[in-house]
């Protein structure tokens, strides 16, 4: 299991992952941050860009804030 910090832009226009010069990935989604929805469209979208369940994915720290970590098998 690997550990990233990802920061969340949520009400983006667009869906979208990007990377920083920090290394830290910045998750853009349209949802907003009510009752867990960006969360859940958080951890859609890291199953897709890593191509794991997203039953694998966890967030670890940051339930309620913007900058996350969260474990990625692998």
């Amino acid at each position: 299991m690997r550990k990233i910090n990802v920061r969340v832009i949520p009400r983006a226009r667009q869906n979208k992952i990007d990377i920083d010069e920090n290394g830290v990935y910045r998750v853009h989604i349209t949802a907003a941050p009510v009752d867990g929805a960006a969360n859940v469209a958080v951890i859609k979208m890291m199953a897709e860009y890593f191509g794991v369940p997203k039953s694998q994915i966890k967030i670890i720290r940051g339930e309620t804030s913007r900058d996350k970590i969260i474990e990625i098998p692998g």
